[in-house]
Formats: C-alpha cells, structure tokens, sequence
C-alpha cells in the first residue's frame, strides 16, 4: 500500500511540460530584454528629469545637480581619463564639465538627445580642451628648456618660487580628498573664489545664484573644510 502511495507521488512539472511545444513554452517566460529596455528608459528619463530642473537654478535645481552629479561623474571621469590620461587632469576635467552643465542646463534639448549624451559631450568638449592646454604647456616648457640652454637665466627669486610650489604641492592632496567630501554646487563656487580668483559678485553674475547664496554656499563650505584639512595651510 505505501509502495503504491509512493510510486505515486511522481512530479507533475514533467508532463505538464510535455503539454508545451519549445516556442510555446519559451514565450511563457518573461521578456528579459523587454524589461532591460525599460529599465533603461526609466533611468534615461530620471536623468533628463534632473537636468530639466537643474536648469531652474533654484533650490530644487541645486539638489537635482547634486543627484546628476552623483549618476554621471563616474561616466564624465571615464571618457576624461582615456583621452587626457592623467588621472589629476582628469579630475578637474569632470569639474569643469559640471560646472559647465550647472551653467548650461537650460541649453538642454531633450527633443534632440538624452540627458546622459548631453552631458557626456560637454565632457568630451571640455577634455578635449584640457588636452591641447596641457599640450601647449609641454611644447612652452619644451621652449623654456632650449632658451636656458642658450643661456638664459631665470629671476632670482624663481628658486624661493618654485620651493613655495613644492610646499604648496606637499597639501594638494589633502585639499582634494576634503573638496570630494563637499556636495557638487558648493564645490563648484569654491573654485570659481580660489581656483579662478574671481569675486562673489562675479560669481552670482556667472551663475545666476543670488548674492547671497552665493556667500552663504561658500562660507558653509570652508567651514565644512577647515575639519577636514586639520593643521593643513
């Protein structure tokens, strides 16, 4: 009697199986490449979302930069490094990008492309120009070399120069890993004011951002800074 029980308890997934032909049970599975493609599209749509609102320059749009940033600056540091190949260069090539995306988002089209192809040609563009500088600066160096060895001689003081460039150099690193640490736009108006030397009017002007939020933006920053470096000048 057990043994009849037993014997038949067989599975039932065989037969039912048998009941399918192979197209008519491959189309039973779920379209895989149906949802990638979705998945896709909602990505590419958050994307475009975002830079729309960037656009705006208003709360919402600083919020939204930082959450493009956070998608993208992997993608804009990528493309930068294979055609600068440095990996410094690199990273203030993604920073010029994004300060450009932050101050063009309004030339955004989504009729004419998405959102991550607008970014990622801004990228090229700005690589690109950071290729010939550098470029440039070699074949100036290259110039500097040949006029010493006919005999020029530098300033005086271009050795007390160059030894404040080193010391300058000896803290880079830690002013960078500390600006990593601060959110997109701040980072962003921190350089215009100490990389590019320009006033806080001039960058209200440039970025469309109210004075004051402006100052408001840099001075939460260095306060956020000075932790960060410690003892660093």
């Amino acid at each position: 009697m057990l043994t009849g029980l037993h014997s038949a308890a067989r599975p039932f997934w065989p037969a039912l199986l048998g009941a399918f032909s192979m197209d008519e049970f491959a189309a039973l599975q779920p379209p895989i490449e149906a949802s990638a493609a979705h998945v896709r599209d909602a990505a590419s749509l958050r994307l475009q979302t975002l830079l729309l609102a960037v656009a705006e320059q208003d709360a919402a749009g600083e919020a939204a930069f930082t959450q493009l940033y956070e998608a993208l600056a992997g993608r804009v540091h990528a493309l930068a490094l294979r055609i600068l190949r440095d990996a410094a260069a690199a990273e203030e090539a993604v920073e010029d990008c994004f300060w450009q995306v932050w101050r063009q988002a309004a030339r955004f089209d989504p009729t004419r492309g998405c959102a991550e192809a607008w970014v990622l040609t801004l990228a090229r563009s700005r690589a690109l120009d950071a290729y010939r500088a550098r470029r440039q600066e070699r074949e100036e160096t290259v110039s500097l070399d040949a006029l010493q060895e006919d005999g020029f001689e530098p300033p005086e003081d271009a050795e007390q120069d160059a030894g404040s460039l080193l010391e300058a150099s000896r803290h880079h690193a830690a002013l960078h890993a500390a600006l990593q640490q601060l959110a997109a736009l701040p980072r962003q108006l921190l350089a215009l004011a100490f990389f590019r030397g320009l006033t806080h009017d001039e960058i209200a002007a440039q970025t469309g951002l109210p004075l004051g939020t402006v100052k408001s933006h840099i001075r939460r920053a260095l306060g956020a800074l000075k932790p960060l470096l410690g003892d660093a000048p």
